[in-house]
């Protein structure tokens, strides 16, 4: 299994790497370190449902990564200028990572991405991408004609520095890497996983934890149909801040037609496969399928918050958001005392509808937590469906 994988890959890497479990922000007296862990700074629920084994698996650490890519990344991205040294060395190079993973044939993959993705994140290199892009041609098929995407101003050695990474292309090196890691384990041929990584970055000086962050940088690194949900402060409005990534969806049905012509099949259910037996067609992991045009270079989406205007983000997976709702799953977390709370009760009322698939939620809390104006939205839908359910064959089974 790709679990065998761990000891060696940690040990190897161990030297290079400097995330850890707390955040720091800056205080009256001096510096704070608070536990990333605490039920109030991120809520975490998950559940196996009813399936035999529990396939979902999640993250969050506080990484350590170059400020100058920082700098880029926002400029690029935000059109942003900011300035570094209004923080210092140690905050300005603070960013939370939280991440969301759900396996599919398997734990193994999930589970690899559970213990290491976070790392990998930190740990990449530009001076790593000549070899990783080489090895990624080798799957032929689609990737005879990839470019590399975010990835080509690092693929080609030509004696010259090499320019600084930005978000982008750390996240798809580190997504590219996963895969190349678990080449070598024969049950990651067919076993994968879809992934959600949020990467939080306070811009306030002096520096701010992300819940209370008056100026936040959100980036979102997405690869299959695991959910990333901003909810607003006026009225409990939600951003959807990832789209599935089926091969019916538009984007992913351009991007594969182009590449691979049509290799989408549709069952007597209505529902779509690639390949006649991939739901998803961005994932890590699932290498017999990737000269088929499934590939690991994740979505990549940056936005500003600014004062008070989100409340928290929620984080699920396809064994939530395939039975609620996107505004379902934001007004369920509304109101809540904590972040755990909020977790629970999203994954509580899943199970109140007779959910069946392993799912898991996070909440992460904004500035504007707690500030949400207006009516519950969905409030009135929920008891009609929680009415519906009541005793139900699949209600009894739960």
């Amino acid at each position: 299994m790709a679990f065998r994988l761990l000891h060696r890959f940690s040990k190897i890497q161990s030297l290079t790497r400097h995330f850890s479990d707390y955040i720091r922000f800056s205080a009256p007296n001096g510096t704070i370190r608070l536990p990333l862990a605490s039920p109030k700074v991120i809520g975490t629920a998950t559940s196996r449902g009813n399936r035999s084994h529990q396939e979902d698996f999640f993250a969050f650490s506080s990484l350590s990564l170059d400020p100058e890519e920082l700098q880029l990344s926002l400029k690029k991205a935000l059109d942003i200028d900011w300035d570094p040294s209004r923080v210092g060395d140690i905050f300005s190079r603070q960013a939370v990572f939280v991440g969301i993973y759900d396996g599919h044939g398997g734990p193994a993959v999930a589970g690899f991405l559970h213990q290491e993705l976070h790392g990998l994140f930190e740990s990449v290199r530009p001076s790593m991408i000549p070899e990783l892009f080489a090895w990624i041609k080798e799957f032929g098929g689609y990737f005879k004609r990839y470019k590399g995407g975010p990835l080509a101003p690092w693929i080609t050695e030509g004696g010259q520095p090499l320019p600084k990474f930005n978000l982008e292309a750390r996240a798809a090196a580190a997504f590219f890497e996963v895969d190349r890691l678990l080449s070598i384990d024969a049950m990651s041929q067919t076993c994968g996983a879809t992934a959600s990584v949020v990467i939080l970055q306070s811009l306030d000086a002096p520096a701010t934890p992300f819940f209370s962050a008056k100026r936040l940088a959100l980036t979102v690194a997405h690869c299959g149909d695991t959910r990333v949900l901003l909810c607003s402060t006026d009225g409990g409005k939600v951003l959807p801040m990832t789209e599935n990534h089926h091969a019916d969806a538009r984007g992913e049905s351009i991007r594969l037609r182009r590449m691979m012509g049509s290799s989408l099949i549709t069952d007597s259910y209505g529902e779509s496969r690639w390949m006649g037996a991939l739901a998803n067609t961005r994932g890590l992991g699932d290498l017999r399928y990737k000269k088929f045009g499934v590939t690991a270079e994740p979505e990549v989406r940056t936005k500003l918050l600014e004062g008070d205007e989100w409340a928290y983000i929620v984080l699920v997976s396809d064994g939530v958001s395939s039975t609620l709702s996107d505004d379902e799953i934001v007004d369920l977390a509304r109101d809540a005392p904590d972040p755990k709370v909020a977790a629970e009760r999203i994954l509580s009322f899943v199970q109140e509808l007779g959910g069946e698939d392993n799912r898991t939620a996070i909440v992460i809390p904004l500035s504007g937590w707690g500030k949400i104006q207006g009516p519950d939205k969905t409030k009135e839908l929920r008891e009609y469906r929680r009415k519906q359910a009541e005793g139900s064959e699949r209600q009894r089974r739960m």
